[in-house]
């Protein structure tokens, strides 16, 4: 059962059932879109978990990105905090992110790593082996259950050598000696043909830019895009430069993996943020969260010149060292635009090889899909289109299109030896909105609100009554914002005026006013007049004040 991760980037989070036992892999986050205003982001509804929290079982985190982790602090007490089965690196860093919810629920690890074996359950349990994805410390997911081994892959990419030779395939065949019953697959670069770039081809590129750059180097990435941060401190030593890293989630991952020992570096190749104008501009790098347009990350900062340290300088070389993620299109263009006014010199992937994707496209998917050999084939990780995609890349790889199955979040599929059935049956899966303090008191009708007030703004009618005669005491008085501007519409305003003690006219003298009733008629009537007149619909909210 799928409760996000299908229909949207982001919010990954599925779960199986047998008899009274659940085991659930990922639980992570969706960033907020255009038709969520306001909303800081979205997570999964557990509301079927949490009616069945005496069955979960256990918790498998496949690697420490928010999209697969960024729900953990909100769900945990809801789903009867089960132990989270995970790798080193991945525990860590949620830990680090549970500390800023102090009323949250103290979590139960179970560490794992690649080559173990767990039993879980009477009906789970689940083997482990080394993921291939942008940070330290991936896995994926064996589970077996009595229905089959079921393979989930996490997020994945392929490595290649200098001769352009795919590793890791032997992995995949030990996995496929095990039996794949059904396998889970990320659909999110399904559209793109060809195979990954290289590791070693992305980092020979940004050396050939670290190189050229004449003055200060800026590699805007995610803060849990750990392998590249790696990578570009490496460089940096090599050409003599010292690293700043600004960003508070970007210090505390990086700090978190030298602890552990996936990030090695000479002592001293890394400066405090606040030492950056000690150094000379092509003595220095400033690797910064931000890639994507952030409005209060470390990048959008600098740029709007509202950093404490760093300003943008012309001359100042700017690397976009990630994919753009579908969405943020926009912000990230507007990103560029500022840094272009400001005279930096940009380099982004788009048209020279400086990030490789964590997501692998169509050769590296059939690759993958042909060493396994699963008998079932569930295309995750992505809009519709994009699984609807990757059903084509399975078909081409020798998987039967019948047993290929497109689902959506929320939809039951029914897993046996013989077969897979989607069936009527479905869980809860809608959106469940954070904003600010509150998680789910943001629903369909506050949305909608929000929607009209960007789109058609807003007029506010205050209006006096004499308690006693029902009568209107003084002429309403009205505000507007977003919808005309009022010192330019008078006779718009004299006729709602006029309108109001029409209303009010109207009135039974003899018997007591309904004051809601009376709103609704101010709402209706002259939100139908500021239709006619302008063929738009402002929310209209009436204030009737009794003396």
């Amino acid at each position: 059962m799928p409760l996000g991760g299908l229909e949207e980037i982001g919010r990954n989070m599925m779960f199986f059932e047998y008899n009274n036992e659940i085991v659930i892999i990922d639980a992570g986050l969706q960033f907020p879109e255009e038709e969520t205003p306001g909303i800081d982001f979205i997570i999964p509804n557990v509301t079927y978990l949490e009616e069945n929290r005496d069955k979960v079982k256990a918790l498998i985190i496949t690697h420490a990105h928010l999209d697969h982790i960024g729900a953990i602090p909100y769900i945990m007490e809801k789903i009867g905090n089960p132990p989270i089965y995970t790798t080193a690196l991945s525990r860590e860093i949620i830990k680090r992110r549970q500390e800023e919810f102090p009323n949250a629920p103290k979590l139960i690890f179970e560490e794992v790593k690649a080559g173990d074996t767990v039993r879980i359950s009477d009906n789970f349990s689940a083997e482990f082996f080394g993921g291939m994805h942008t940070i330290p410390d991936s896995i994926i997911v064996l589970l077996k259950t009595p229905a089959g081994n079921m393979c989930n892959l996490g997020d994945f990419r392929m490595e290649y050598d200098k001769e352009g030779n795919a590793q890791g395939m032997a992995m995949f065949e030990k996995i496929s000696v095990k039996g794949v019953q059904a396998i889970f697959l990320d659909s999110t670069a399904a559209e793109k043909p060809g195979k990954g770039v290289s590791e070693e081809t992305v980092e020979q590129n940004i050396e050939e830019v670290f190189r050229k750059a004449p003055g200060r180097i800026i590699v805007g990435t995610f803060a849990s895009l750990l392998d590249r941060i790696r990578t570009v401190m490496q460089i940096a030593e090599r050409c003599g430069r010292k690293v700043v890293i600004s960003g508070r989630s970007m210090q505390e991952n990086v700090k978190i993996a030298q602890n552990l020992g996936y990030i090695k570096m000479t002592q001293g190749l890394i400066v405090p943020l606040e030492d950056v104008r000690k150094y000379k501009d092509e003595k220095i790098l400033i690797v910064s969260t931000g890639a994507q347009g952030e409005t209060n990350a470390s990048l959008m900062k600098i740029i709007l010149g509202e950093h404490k340290h760093i300003r943008i300088k012309p001359g100042d070389t700017v690397i976009f060292s990630s994919s753009i993620i579908p969405g943020n299109e926009r912000s990230v263009q507007t990103l560029m635009d500022n840094l272009a006014r400001q005279g930096a010199i940009i380099h982004r992937s788009a048209f020279m090889d400086l990030h490789a994707s964590g997501h692998g496209p169509q050769e590296d998917i059939k690759a993958v899909l042909r060493a396994i050999k699963p008998k079932f084939f569930f295309p995750i990780h992505g809009y519709y289109f994009m699984r609807y995609t990757n059903v084509n890349n399975a078909v081409e790889a020798g998987v039967k299109r019948e047993n290929c199955v497109l689902m959506d979040n929320g939809q039951v599929a029914e897993i046996s030896k013989l077969k897979v059935e989607v069936i009527k049956e479905t869980v809860p899966a809608y959106y469940v909105m954070v904003d600010g303090l509150g998680v789910g008191d943001v629903g369909e009708v506050v949305l909608r609100d929000r929607r009209v007030l960007a789109q058609e703004g807003m007029v506010v009618i205050i209006a006096t009554m004499d308690k006693q005669s029902g009568k209107i005491l003084k002429n309403p008085d009205i505000i507007s914002r977003g919808f005309i501007y009022l010192k330019e519409n008078k006779e718009i305003l004299d006729e709602i005026r006029r309108r109001i003690r029409g209303i009010f006219g109207r009135l039974p003298l003899d018997q007591e006013v309904d004051i809601d009733y009376f709103k609704g008629l101010i709402r209706d009537q002259i939100g139908q007049f500021l239709f006619n007149k302008t063929k738009r619909r402002p929310m209209v909210l009436p204030v009737v004040i009794e003396i």
